[in-house]
């Protein structure tokens, strides 16, 4: 870890207590002017950092700034984790280190995206201090091409669930990605893979979450303002690291059942559009049919206006939410 990660661990565990910078100093065996040096550079991050004469240090309880070492403490598994205040898009650098060998489990999280990116080639708006973005490896053992469905399902039921724990509300879920609260958008999923040219399995999948935290600093913009929403209205104290964490923990668990079983009837439970009227978009056509259910495979099962029925696995629906 640098010099202000070590810091920022410190102050973190004592959060809420005044540390002083004589015991900052001998803990972290670096002078009193290196750990000035460090505070500076923790409060330009945005850490509300208080200093008092005699008293010390002290980081406060009602900050909510993401960090790796903030989600850290509420994790149950071991996951190698990259924080970075702003990049292009962490499915992009995920995948950049997945080739170059990363080991499953290796997460990247930013706290901005300045070129997010959603399904269907469209951009996911990624604004500083507001938002969620991460992006989770993995190298499933004897997949085949159609669990990235099953994958993206249980991210979407695991990602409910840990909203509804740290929030006490309750999100719904727009097949197969998005998930939606009070009628408007505040998660999508973006999973992809890289296949094997011999097996077509996946040799590994990429996961990536953006999230709405709370309302960015002076709205969405105009063109998001009616479908666009956010978890809470306003910043909670570490509400960031806790709901990642709370994520994290969540998806590894129903990764490692390997058994859509265990989060089917939730993701069933929670779909904004079984039982409605659909428009059924692929390939660049739409097609009107009815959502009929969720099927053993995590597929949208729809009755066209022929009568005829289909499992879909790809595409996106349009409904009014």
């Amino acid at each position: 870890m640098t010099t202000k990660e070590r810091l920022f661990a410190l102050l973190e565990a004592r959060q809420g207590s005044f540390v002083s910078g004589e015991e900052l100093a001998g803990s972290l065996h670096l002078s009193r002017a290196a750990v000035s040096k460090a505070m500076k550079a923790l409060r330009q991050d945005g850490y509300a950092i208080e200093a008092i004469t005699n008293r010390g240090y002290r980081l406060s309880g009602d900050c909510d700034i993401l960090s790796a070492q903030g989600i850290k403490k509420y994790l149950n598994q071991d996951f190698q984790i990259t924080f970075t205040p702003s990049v292009g898009s962490t499915n992009t650098v995920l995948r950049s280190l997945a080739e170059q060998g990363a080991p499953e489990g290796t997460v990247v999280i930013a706290g901005e995206q300045t070129v997010g990116r959603g399904r269907m080639g469209r951009s996911f708006y990624s604004p500083a201090g507001s938002g969620i973005y991460l992006s989770l490896l993995l190298r499933p053992v004897n997949a085949d091409p159609r669990q990235t469905v099953t994958l993206t399902a249980a991210a979407a039921a695991a990602l409910c669930q840990a909203m509804e724990a740290v929030s006490g509300e309750r999100p719904q879920i727009k097949w197969v990605n998005d998930i939606f609260l009070n009628g408007k958008k505040v998660s999508g999923i973006l999973t992809e893979a890289a296949f094997g040219l011999e097996s077509g399995a996946p040799e590994y999948v990429v996961v990536g979450v953006g999230i709405n935290a709370c309302s960015p600093e002076g709205g969405f913009p105009p063109e998001l303002k009616e479908i666009a929403g956010s978890l809470w209205d306003k910043p909670v104290p570490d509400g960031k690291n806790k709901l990642t964490a709370e994520f994290l923990n969540r998806f590894w668990q129903l990764y490692a059942a390997g058994d859509p079983a265990a989060f089917l009837e939730d993701y069933r439970r929670r779909s904004l559009v079984v039982g409605k009227d659909i428009t059924f978009i692929a390939a660049g056509r739409e097609t009107p049919a009815h959502a009929v259910g969720i099927d053993e495979s995590c597929r949208l099962v729809v009755r066209y206006e022929n009568g005829e029925t289909a499992a879909l696995s790809y595409g996106e629906v349009r409904i009014k939410v």
